[in-house]
């Protein structure tokens, strides 16, 4: 079991910075390919990054390359996703999660934190 708990969210101007965390509890952290997806109002929620166990291979949508950037620390069981020139497109509920593999899918996740909220104004 892998309890996540996601922060880091707020309201930020477009052009800004913001970035959010994951906290994952237990020992099993790195054995655990780790995602944060997104969701939009009135839209799906959909991938944004992922990052392989060991933190070598990342993964991201084409809408956020270049700007977000994902990182892990397995030593303090902790996901970062970097989010620089942010867009007023990029207000969404953001979710970390947890895998055993590196995917794109959600399907593929099975541990899920609770969310944070990312506001971009105009």
């Amino acid at each position: 079991q892998v309890q996540l708990v996601d922060s880091g969210g707020g309201l930020v101007q477009a052009g800004g910075s913001l970035r959010l965390s994951c906290a994952a509890s237990g020992r099993t952290f790195s054995l655990y390919t780790m995602g944060w997806f997104r969701r939009a109002p009135g839209k799906e929620r959909e991938f944004v990054a992922a990052v392989s166990k060991s933190g070598g291979t990342t993964s991201y949508a084409d809408s956020v390359k270049e700007r977000f950037t994902i990182s892990r620390d397995n030593a303090k069981n902790t996901v970062y996703l970097q989010m620089n020139s942010l867009k007023p497109e990029d207000t969404a509920v953001y979710y970390c999660a947890a895998s055993r593999v590196l995917s794109h899918f959600q399907a593929a996740y099975e541990y899920w934190g609770q969310g944070t909220q990312v506001t971009v104004s105009s």
